[in-house]
C-alpha cells in the first residue's frame, strides 16, 4: 500500500492556508492572545491523520490546529472559536489551545505533555470498549522532560495501550536549545519505558506516513506503543509575532527600543562584567538561531511535496483553488457572524 500524493498534499495546503488566513485575522485584531501554529509540522500531522478512521482518537497539544483541520472539524466554527465567538466550536470557551470535537475524539490542552493521559484515557476505553481503535498523542519534543508524559509511556507499555506518541521535534524548547536542557537520547528514553521506537524526517510526509502506518497496524493488532520522532522547523518561531523573529525580520525596528535598556543593563551594578558579558552573548546567540530557521525555506513539507504530485499544474491548481475557496467562505462565515453579535 502506498500513499495518496494528491490526497496528502490537499491536506497539508488547507492547513497551510487555512493558518495563513488564521495569521491575518490575528494581525488584523480579529483574535486576541497568543496563538501557535502548526506551519512546519503539515507533513507529520498528515502522515499521521491519514491512518485515522473514526473510532480513533486524537490528544492535542496547544499546537492542535493542523490535526483539527486534517480530520475534517469545520473551519468555520474554529475560527469562530479563535474569535472568542459563542457559536464556536467550543462556545468561544477554548481559545486556540483548549478544543474538543466530540464527533471526533479530538481533544486539546495547553498544559504541557497533558496529551500523554489523555492518548492513555482515550486508549483504555478503546481496549474495552471500540478494540482495533488508537489513540494519537502529539507534542513537542520538551514535553518529553514532563513526569506525566514519561508515566503514560511507561503506562502504555506496560498495559499494551493502543498509543501512537507523535513527537514533533523541532529543536528548541520556546527560546531554548533542546539539547540544553534534555539528556540523553529521546529515542533510547522511548525503548527504555517500553515503546518502539522511531526516527524520522517531519518534512518529508511519505517517510513520515509510512512509518505511521506500521505504528498504526502493531496498535490496533495489539502490539502496544510506538515513538515517532520527528525533526520539523517553525518558521514562525513558537507563536505568531515571535519576539526573536521580529528582531531578526525587522532589527532597526524592533531593536531601537530595546538598545538602551541592555545597555544599561551592562554597565550598572548587579552581576559581575563577566557574568553580563554571558548574559548578552546568550542573547546574541539567540537571535543568531533564531535567524538560522528564518532561513530554512528548504525545509518547507509543502513545497517538497509539490514535486511528488502525479497530476498537472492545472490540475494542480483547480485544487488548490477549491481549497483556497473553502478557506475564504470560512473566515467570510466567521466575520459575518461577529459583525452579527457587534
Amino acid at each position: 500500500m502506498q500513499p495518496s500524493a494528491e490526497v496528502l498534499y490537499r491536506q497539508m495546503y488547507k492547513s497551510r492556508r487555512f493558518e495563513e488566513a488564521v495569521t491575518e485575522l490575528w494581525n488584523d485584531g480579529h483574535i486576541s492572545a497568543e496563538m501557535h501554529l502548526s506551519k512546519g509540522e503539515e507533513a507529520i500531522v498528515a502522515g499521521v491523520v491519514d491512518h485515522v478512521t473514526d473510532g480513533d482518537a486524537l490528544a492535542l497539544e496547544h499546537r492542535g490546529t493542523a490535526p483539527l483541520v486534517m480530520r475534517g472539524v469545520d473551519l468555520a466554527l474554529l475560527i469562530k472559536e479563535f474569535m472568542g465567538l459563542e457559536d464556536g466550536l467550543c462556545r468561544g470557551m477554548g481559545g486556540h489551545m483548549h478544543l474538543f470535537s466530540p464527533e471526533h475524539l479530538a481533544a486539546s490542552s495547553g498544559i504541557v505533555g497533558a496529551s500523554g493521559p489523555a492518548a492513555c484515557g482515550f486508549a483504555f476505553a478503546a481496549q474495552h470498549l471500540r478494540p482495533g481503535k488508537v489513540a494519537v498523542a502529539f507534542f513537542g519534543e520538551g514535553a518529553m522532560n514532563q513526569g506525566m508524559l514519561m508515566e503514560s509511556m511507561n503506562l502504555a507499555s506496560a498495559w499494551s495501550l493502543p498509543v501512537i506518541f507523535v513527537c514533533k521535534d523541532n529543536g528548541m524548547a520556546i527560546t531554548t536549545p533542546s539539547n540544553e536542557v534534555t539528556g540523553g537520547d529521546l529515542l533510547k528514553r522511548a525503548r527504555g519505558l517500553g515503546a518502539h521506537a522511531i526516527s524520522l524526517d517531519g518534512t518529508d510526509v511519505n517517510e513520515v506516513w509510512r512509518a505511521a502506518r506500521e505504528a498504526f497496524v502493531r496498535a490496533r493488532e495489539g502490539g502496544g506503543p510506538t515513538f515517532l520522532h520527528a525533526t520539523c522547523v517553525h518558521p514562525d518561531g513558537h507563536l505568531l509575532g515571535d519576539p526573536l523573529l521580529r528582531i531578526v525580520r525587522k532589527p532597526v525596528r524592533e531593536l531601537k527600543s530595546r538598545v538602551a535598556p541592555l545597555m544599561k543593563a551592562a554597565t550598572t551594578g548587579g552581576s559581575s562584567l563577566s557574568e553580563k558579558a554571558a548574559s548578552l552573548g546568550s542573547i546574541v546567540d539567540m537571535l543568531g538561531r533564531a535567524s538560522k530557521a528564518d532561513r530554512q525555506g528548504a525545509s518547507d513539507p509543502v513545497e517538497q511535496q509539490r514535486p511528488q504530485l502525479s497530476i498537472s499544474d492545472a490540475q494542480r491548481a483547480d485544487l488548490e483553488r477549491e481549497v483556497d475557496a473553502e478557506v475564504q467562505d470560512a473566515v467570510a462565515a466567521a466575520l459575518r457572524s461577529k459583525e452579527a453579535r457587534g
